[in-house]
């Protein structure tokens, strides 16, 4: 039962994503997520890039926004760094990294979850 339990604790180690740099107050993160640098949000969950989109345009809306929600900014947000905000046509702001906007995707339901990469050949993990 014991080398159940500690094999269970190792494998929780190794799965859980690790925190490492915080960007713009706390709301984007560095985050090891088997060994890549994938940024995250302040709770861990995966953030991606679309190839549709061009530097600081998004072109994800209507349904498309429903299932790669944006990680919006607030309206005092300020850029910071190789992170800029975006302002998008329906009059809300989210942020982008190196001017490519930052979304969500709505299958990743724990944080470390990267359900969103590769979807369509067009979705990927925002990389550090």
């Amino acid at each position: 039962m014991r080398s159940v339990l500690a094999g269970a604790f190792a494998l929780a180690l190794v799965a859980a994503p690790a925190f490492a740099t915080d960007y713009v107050g706390g709301a984007v993160k560095s985050t090891d997520i088997a060994g890549k640098s994938v940024l995250t949000d302040a709770n861990g969950m995966t953030l991606y890039i679309f190839d549709k989109d061009t530097a600081g345009v998004s072109n994800c809306y209507d349904t498309c926004a429903e299932k790669w929600p944006p990680l919006f900014a607030d309206a005092s947000a300020k850029a910071e760094g190789d992170f800029t905000i975006v302002d998008r046509t329906d009059g809300t702001k989210m942020w982008a990294y190196k001017s490519m906007p930052l979304y969500y995707w709505y299958e990743d339901t724990a944080a470390g979850e990267t359900k969103g990469d590769g979807v369509g050949g067009v979705w990927h993990l925002a990389i550090e």
